[in-house]
């Protein structure tokens, strides 16, 4: 584990009070931020001259001190500890969407370091001192970030390793299934369920229709005294392509972690039609599990989200019950921009309330060619919901819509709620970390902005209105430099230069409360690394920034 500089700690932003004047929020708060992301080091796969994919049996030490895009976040009940999760990329291969999850240990609210998590890279899998090439056990990739603890202190993530070949000839296995866990904050992780894949690797390819793995999340049951506390509940979507659809597969632990029952499909297409994904599953305070999904009519039209309960332990669930439809825009690509848009909506359960469930999700609107971010809940287990509002209250200008999309939701003691958001309703400002080209530009770069809501015991409740938590407005464009003659840019197509469509901010962000404070953890680029770029000067990665916020922040009662 590496710990924080003095020069990181400098880079930390302490008391922030944005005026309404400067980025259009009518309050402010004040908040810290520091860059929670540090290089390390780690194993992983270059990819050769003249190629877009990385060769079996190449992998090798190297560092992970390029971009960390994509996170989630949790805290350790009880504590203001946390463990964060990101896409640490690795070496100079960003281009070519070369990474592994990464560990972020936060004590008291402040990061101490981080470390690629072990298990999946030729490294960590060897045996004897010697690399151990085959593939599995080891990975070109591992992705998705989302973290949950138990009550002891515990703190899981479903995995999904994979491995980064586009041809349809080259018959590598396409990904599968994990559960990992660590027992120290995430500086070490061991695979759980005796080491067996949740859902077994096949012989497709990347590039191949059938029985992808994806879009995994995790759920733990940490409500004392409930009979299924400490329980874990692993969830994903497979594409089965080919006409296949997608269903919503899920596994349940209830010995930590150690095994898992054998998978089952959740989602009846009687209920969600051939394909379902987006998956989140959560705990509300009775300890049942419910699952949130977005459901994709194969021949286009309407996209649902859909919720359903489990007052059994995972065994089985009721109903999938329509929320409401959803908007994406076209291609998952906001105009102004060439980053996909992200993962449709967000979802929470209360550990305060039984049966208090709150979703928010970004909403395309072809017409004004803008997206706002909004927000239901339901008090009664899910069977009905409140009609969505705005939660974004930015004033846009006549004839200029900004978008506000990516939001994350989180329910924390106490009934506080929150729900967060990238927004961006203030212009790209003069600095060294926004390219001169986009310097002025309006919708284009990135803040993240915040709302408070408190649940009493009726129903969530707005507190005041938006603030920003971020303390310096980002370039999605950075990073724009090159390294060793690469485009340092993320790019989920794997090429360079990246197609329009193709980058990569990641599809969503952490959020966590805590008895005392709401944590951010969220994309910047304004923060320069370490490393000197080809043209010169050091290079603007994509970095994850922790955001603390104090709950007292919006009154005693929160």
């Amino acid at each position: 584990m590496r710990k924080l500089t003095g020069v990181l700690f400098a880079l930390a932003a302490l008391a922030v009070v944005p005026s309404a004047a400067a980025g259009g929020w009518t309050t402010s708060i004040p908040f810290t931020n520091v860059v929670a992301t540090t290089p390390t080091s780690g194993a992983g796969y270059p990819v050769p001259a003249g190629s877009r994919v990385p060769e079996a049996g190449t992998c090798g030490a190297g560092p992970f001190n390029a971009n960390h895009s994509e996170s989630w976040i949790a805290v350790k009940p009880g504590t203001e500890d946390l463990v964060g999760s990101s896409k640490f990329f690795f070496d100079k291969y960003s281009t070519f969407y070369m990474f592994y999850l990464g560990a972020t240990q936060i004590f008291g609210g402040t990061p101490s370091g981080n470390n690629q998590i072990q298990g999946y890279d030729c490294l960590s899998t060897g045996t004897n001192g010697q690399l151990n090439q085959d593939m599995p056990p080891s990975w070109t990739d591992t992705t998705d970030p989302n973290v949950d603890f138990d009550t002891a202190g515990r703190v899981y993530q479903t995995m999904l390793p994979f491995n980064s070949f586009f041809d349809a000839t080259k018959l590598h296995p396409d990904g599968e299934i994990d559960m990992s866990y660590s027992d120290d904050m995430g500086q070490h992780w061991v695979k759980g369920n005796g080491g067996v894949a949740l859902e077994p690797p096949n012989n497709a390819s990347a590039k191949q229709l059938g029985h992808v793995e994806d879009k995994q999340w995790v759920a733990v049951n940490h409500i004392v005294g409930n009979v299924n506390q400490d329980h874990v509940y692993a969830a994903w979507a497979v594409f089965n392509g080919n006409g296949g659809g997608i269903k919503v597969r899920m596994a349940v632990s209830r010995d930590r972690g150690l095994t898992f029952d054998k998978a089952v499909t959740i989602t009846p297409p009687s209920d969600v039609g051939a394909g379902a994904t987006y998956v989140y599953p959560e705990i509300d305070a009775a300890g049942y599990v419910y699952v949130a999904v977005v459901s994709f009519p194969p021949n286009g039209g309407a996209h649902t989200i859909y919720v359903a309960r489990s007052v059994d332990d995972g065994r089985t669930f009721g109903p999938f019950v329509p929320i409401t439809t959803v908007t994406i825009p076209p291609g998952e690509v906001y105009p102004n921009t060439r980053f996909r848009s992200g993962i449709a909506e967000n979802f929470a359960a209360s550990p305060t309330y039984p049966g208090h469930l709150y979703l928010t999700f970004e909403d395309w609107d072809p017409v004004a060619g803008q997206a706002d971010v909004m927000f239901t809940q339901s008090t009664d287990g899910g069977f009905t919901w409140t009609t969505p509002v705005v939660v974004n209250d930015s004033v846009d200008a006549s004839g200029s819509p900004t978008d506000q999309f990516q939001p994350s939701v989180a329910a924390g003691p106490g009934g506080a709620v929150a729900v967060a958001f990238y927004d961006r309703r203030r212009a790209c400002p003069s600095n060294p970390s926004v390219l001169p080209a986009d310097v002025g530009r309006t919708n284009f770069c990135i803040d993240t902005s915040l709302q408070a809501y408190k649940d009493s015991g009726s129903r969530a409740v707005a507190v005041g209105s938006n603030v920003r938590i971020s303390k310096y407005t980002w370039d999605p464009e950075q990073p724009g430099q090159h390294l060793g003659g690469l485009s340092q840019y993320p790019c989920a197509g794997a090429r360079d230069p990246c197609p329009n469509g193709s980058g990569f901010i990641g599809d969503y962000f952490g959020l966590a409360i805590s008895s005392g404070n709401i944590y951010g953890f969220f994309v910047s680029t304004h923060y320069p690394s370490t490393v000197t770029a080809d043209e010169g000067g050091l290079i603007y990665y994509q970095q994850q920034v922790l955001a603390k916020v104090p709950r007292s922040d919006f009154g005693a009662g929160y």
